[in-house]
Order: structure tokens, then C-alpha cells, then sequence
């Protein structure tokens, strides 16, 4: 029962369905029905939010799941790093079910941006030792960071604007740093071209 109520919970019940969890915008209106604004919201104010329904032109949004936006960052950006922020802090602090302690070894694909950069940074938080995976052009902001206790440091393809995963032998390094004992989590944003690796 508790898995079909939770089926049921993330699911639309009626169609259409406006698809969309996260999203921005400005606020044109506010309940006063809405007993948890204490003013820190206002008409005007320029959100993030977290909320099924985000992929539409207007979406009625609960104030306690809003974020104001300061004033000198772009709406794209604050998406964006909403966005990915969470991602890596559920991936660091949820996702691997508590099998990961303090000082245990993580292996985290693609470093040098997006989620994974984050998520680097959240695992450091947590105290684990992070391994990470980047492109040439990226290895130097990834050290600027910090976030890396090792830094596997890829080949890129040539002519594209992805790295080579086949390029260093990836297994033998984890197992080299980790004392053959290999790592108890994976964070994968990459897919196709590491999941025989990360096996």
C-alpha cells in the first residue's frame, strides 16, 4: 500500500499534465489566504521554486517552497544552480542510503562542472574523500576548488567537447588510492561511457 500511495503521490492523476519540477519567475500575486508569508515575499519579488507544474507559463506555487532571488543574479543562473544544488546535496547526504561514513572513499565523475561540482563540494562537507574525474581544460579550476582529495584527469576527445573515459585506466587508479579496497559510492552524471567502469 505504502508503494502505490507513493506511486500514486508522483504521478498526474488527471491528464493534461503539465510536466516540470523546478522553475523561476516573478511574483504577480499572493494569496492572503496564505498563512505562511510573514512578508518575506512580495508581488515583484523574483523566485526559484520546486514544485510538479513548473513547465508553464504561470504556476501556482506554496510560499514555503519558494527562494528569492538576489538582485544580482540572473533568473537562468538561479534555476540552474537551484537546481543542481539539490541534486548533489540529495545525491551526497540520501542517495546511497547511509553505506557512506565519514572518510570512506566516493568516486565522482566529471568534476569540473554542472551537478558534479557541487556535488564534490557537498561530499567534502560531509567528510568524505573524494575522487574525481575531469578534462584537461578543466583540471585547474577543479584544484582551485579543493574539493578533490585526488584528481583522475582525462584526455579529451579531439574535435569534441567531451573527455575520454578510455583514456586512463580509471579502475586502477581508484584501486590505487584507495588501497584496493575501491569506493562504496559512485556519483555518475556522465552514463553511456563510464557505466562499464563504475561496474
Amino acid at each position: 500500500a505504502a508503494e502505490d500511495a507513493a506511486m500514486v503521490r508522483h504521478s498526474p492523476a488527471l491528464l493534461p499534465f503539465v510536466p516540470g519540477q523546478e522553475g523561476g519567475g516573478t511574483i504577480l500575486a499572493i494569496s492572503s489566504d496564505d498563512t505562511n508569508n510573514d512578508s518575506t515575499f512580495q508581488v515583484g519579488d523574483v523566485v526559484v521554486y520546486g514544485t510538479l507544474g513548473a513547465y508553464a507559463q504561470y504556476t501556482l506555487v506554496p510560499v514555503t517552497q519558494l527562494v528569492k532571488v538576489p538582485q544580482n543574479v540572473s533568473l537562468d543562473i538561479a534555476v540552474s544552480c537551484y537546481t543542481q544544488g539539490l541534486t548533489a546535496h540529495y545525491l551526497t547526504t540520501s542517495v546511497h542510503c547511509g553505506m557512506l561514513q565519514t572518510n570512506d572513499w566516493c568516486l565522482i565523475y566529471s568534476v569540473g562542472s554542472g551537478t558534479c561540482q557541487w556535488a564534490a563540494q557537498m561530499a567534502k562537507i560531509q567528510g568524505y574523500k573524494v575522487i574525481g574525474t575531469c578534462s584537461q581544460s578543466k583540471a585547474a579550476a577543479v584544484k582551485q576548488v579543493g574539493a578533490c582529495d585526488e584528481l583522475i584527469v582525462l584526455k579529451e576527445v579531439e574535435g569534441m567537447s567531451y573527455s575520454d573515459y578510455g583514456s586512463v585506466d580509471i579502475v586502477g587508479k581508484v584501486m590505487d588510492i584507495t588501497n584496493q579496497k575501491g569506493v562504496k559510492c559512485i556519483l555518475d552524471g556522465v552514463g553511456k561511457s563510464t557505466v562499464d567502469i563504475s561496474l
